[in-house]
């Protein structure tokens, strides 16, 4: 009989410690691949796979492209890299960020569905913004069961609270009584399979190989007014029930809320760049017009929610 033996945990602020502790708690016996994103910098050298295994019983290491996986380990998504899973093989996808992150926790959820949805159970632990509730609705849909930490325990609950507004999850546990929770539900029969939505499929590739283009976009959602904060292309709005999300069509990804924080940050950058132009202007003779210093200030002055709010009708 098939169980659950797949195991995808995300987590992002105050998920260091939060992993420390399931790996100190999780039995010796633990038969699931425990497959584990978590936003890390890629600026330094990380310990985590040696802090994790000396931690507990169970041996972590970083994911390696095309290795297999097998119960009872860890493997931990290295920095720059997407973790996914195709079948019984691990692999590192190069496509772009999601949520301002890679490794960003909903390509592996999505993964995770497509391959083996009834038999994994995911994960969303503590952290801030938005990243898992997407892929954790995904797996869901595929059959798969869903975990969220009960935000009031998380350090950062806001990444829970997300998941939380996304789907109503199966679980919703302290940190304290999740490992008997994941330890019981990997020796539990795998659920019903269930057909995969042609979307998780699309957004897997993205993340995998990176590529994509308007046609696949426009299967996902629709094309709206606003623009990629990393690459300046068209945005498409993709509505997931109660969590609206946005792609361009290279690829980058964000959910509502981050996007807004995003386009702050870059109409930021765009007023220091208009800034330091016009301090440079009695030298290169550079003068923005009164058009463009106009349309600055006007998008200075209007409020952050307007940048995320819908188009007026047409009369």
């Amino acid at each position: 009989m098939t169980h659950r033996d797949i195991l995808a945990i995300g987590t992002s602020a105050g998920g260091f410690e939060a992993l420390r502790f399931l790996a100190r708690e999780l039995p010796t016996d633990f038969p699931a691949a425990v497959l584990v994103v978590i936003h890390l910098s890629a600026e330094f050298q990380s310990g985590l796979d040696r802090i994790l295994s000396e931690s507990g019983p169970l041996p972590a290491r970083f994911a390696k492209d095309g290795e297999s996986v097998c119960g009872g380990h860890l493997f931990i998504a290295p920095p720059k890299s997407h973790l996914l899973l195709d079948g019984d093989c691990l692999r590192l996808g190069n496509g772009p960020h999601e949520n301002n992150a890679r490794p960003a926790i909903d390509p592996l959820f999505r993964s995770v569905a497509m391959c083996c949805g009834s038999r994994a159970v995911g994960v969303v632990l503590t952290g801030t913004l938005g990243d898992g509730a997407s892929g954790l609705e995904a797996l869901r849909q595929c059959g798969g069961m869903t975990v969220v930490q009960d935000p009031k325990d998380a350090a950062y609950p806001e990444m829970p609270q997300t998941a939380l507004r996304a789907l109503t999850p199966n679980h919703v546990v302290g940190l304290h009584e999740m490992p008997a929770l994941l330890a019981r539900l990997a020796h539990e029969p795998a659920g019903v399979s269930l057909p995969v939505p042609p979307g998780i499929v699309l957004e897997t590739e993205i993340a995998r190989n990176g590529r994509s283009t308007m046609s696949t976009l426009d299967r996902l959602g629709h094309r709206s007014v606003l623009t990629c904060p990393d690459c300046n292309g068209v945005m498409w709005e993709i509505n997931e029930g109660h969590v609206t999300r946005y792609r361009c069509h290279v690829g980058h990804a964000y959910m509502a809320d981050l996007m807004s924080l995003a386009l702050d940050e870059s109409l930021r950058r765009a007023l220091a760049s208009l800034i330091r132009r016009r301090a440079l202007s009695p030298i290169t003779g550079f003068r923005p017009s009164g058009k463009a210093r106009a349309a600055s200030v006007s998008r200075l002055r209007s409020p952050r929610s307007s940048l995320l709010s819908p188009a007026p009708a047409a009369p």
